[in-house]
């Protein structure tokens, strides 16, 4: 897979997460819910994954690891 490739599928699982989040703020029943968060999960499980094969290097930030705090906003 590409870096193009690896960075069009990082924009599209972060583009799911908005818009899972969006949703999350509307009216749902409870099993739309639990999907939701299901696969805001999942995606966000698909984003650290993809960004760490895309970026495999790490740095220290204050004695922490500056990957452990990347979930997307």
């Amino acid at each position: 897979m590409t870096m193009d490739e690896k960075l069009a599928r990082l924009r599209a699982h972060r583009n799911n997460v908005r818009r899972y989040r969006r949703l999350l703020n509307t009216r749902l029943s409870d099993l739309e819910r639990e999907f939701l968060n299901r696969r805001l999960s999942e995606e966000q499980t698909a984003i650290d994954a993809l960004s760490a094969i895309t970026f495999p290097f790490s740095m220290t930030l204050g004695g922490q690891n500056a990957g452990s705090e990347s979930r997307v906003v």
